[in-house]
């Protein structure tokens, strides 16, 4: 039966100890899954044009960024309980801050200063400048847009992505909470925080099916990412089954139209996305890219697309998502090499001389 033993079942613990995962693969494909889906409203403006919307109730997009957070609950509780509080602290803001800072002002002052139709001189003056650089770096905030740019798009505003890190920075911040309280390695608490959240998303979808479409985010975007952090905790005895991913998926198929579907789809989605990372039925396939730019392709595909879209506002999505996807990697890879990276640098000479001085303390 040894040909058999890549399709068992094996615990979380012994997957992660293989040499190989698809993190970064995926998060790779989950990023240009958004870029992907984009296109479509960006071009007109109509949500209900992006894929799968029809079909799940989420567009495509929406389903990538279910995936960055099942996939971010899981390896942002694996740095904390190997890290401690501080290191938990320098690395997460070392990863999100420079990448997002860098954005905020590439956008602010090179593409919007070539796409605004104001004077270069009445732009760098224009209030609208310093409330959109503030507002999104202290905020995330999605809807501000920059004056005079993009005012004839269907959507004016040039960073539409980054509302998503504003529930990341709320998670990360749950996380640092409960490691410090002694909690994050409680297996009753795991299982206690993803009922609480799944059962809230299902009673909201019971008692207020029409409830505004930001308070069932504030619930499923949580959710998925304890449906990661849990599956972590659990690592010991929790399975990556392909059988068990079948099961959910049929699961919330025949619960469609049911109060019951969207907890459904959102743990079932969480599994199935750590199930991929993880299960050596397919990370045996793994193939490791060498730059990560999964961050810099989620933050400047839209505004790429906006600019693409006022430049020519007459082409079909279709025409424009293939140079949109060209331009998005190349900025993505810019932002890796020359932002992200030496901030992970940075990162691991900080913790590399924290470690160093925690083990001069501990020698006798």
């Amino acid at each position: 039966m040894a040909h058999l033993a890549p399709f068992r079942a094996i615990s979380v613990d012994g997957a992660l100890e293989q040499p190989h995962s698809n993190f970064a693969v995926l998060r790779l494909a989950l990023a240009i899954a958004v870029v992907i889906s984009h296109a479509f409203s960006v071009t007109t403006g109509v949500l209900a044009d992006e894929p799968l919307i029809a079909s799940t109730g989420f567009t495509l997009g929406e389903h990538a960024v279910n995936g960055f957070f099942a996939i971010s609950g899981f390896l942002v509780t694996m740095s904390f309980d190997r890290r401690g509080w501080r290191d938990y602290a320098i690395a997460r803001a070392l990863r999100v801050a420079p990448g997002l800072i860098a954005a905020v002002l590439v956008v602010s002052f090179l593409l919007g200063a070539a796409m605004t139709t104001l004077s270069f001189g009445d732009y760098l003056q224009n209030p609208g400048l310093r409330r959109f650089i503030a507002a999104t770096l202290t905020s995330f905030k999605s809807s501000i847009a920059l004056p005079g740019v993009f005012a004839d798009n269907p959507f004016t505003f040039p960073m539409g992505t980054v509302w998503t890190l504003k529930y990341e920075v709320i998670c990360y911040g749950g996380v640092f909470v409960l490691g410090l309280v002694g909690l994050l390695r409680s297996r009753i608490a795991a299982l206690v925080l993803v009922a609480t959240l799944a059962i809230g998303l299902a009673g909201l979808d019971l008692l207020r099916p029409d409830a505004p479409k930001g308070t069932e985010t504030a619930l499923r975007l949580p959710l998925i990412f304890a449906c990661g952090s849990a599956l972590y905790i659990w690592r010991d005895r929790a399975r990556l089954s392909g059988a068990l991913v079948l099961m959910l998926f049929l699961a919330t198929w025949l619960s469609s139209g049911t109060f019951l579907y969207k907890a459904l789809l959102f743990v079932g989605s969480a599994y199935g996305i750590l199930w991929l990372a993880l299960s050596p039925v397919v990370t045996r396939f793994s193939c490791e890219p060498k730059a990560d730019l999964s961050y810099g392709a989620y933050l400047y595909g839209w505004p790429i697309q906006q600019t693409l879209r006022a430049l020519w506002p007459d082409v079909d999505a279709s025409v424009l998502l293939a140079p949109s996807l060209a331009m998005t990697l190349l900025a993505a890879a810019v932002s890796w090499y020359l932002i992200e990276r030496p901030a992970l640098g940075l990162k691991a000479r900080a913790l590399g001389r924290r470690t160093l001085r925690r083990t001069a303390s501990a020698a006798p």
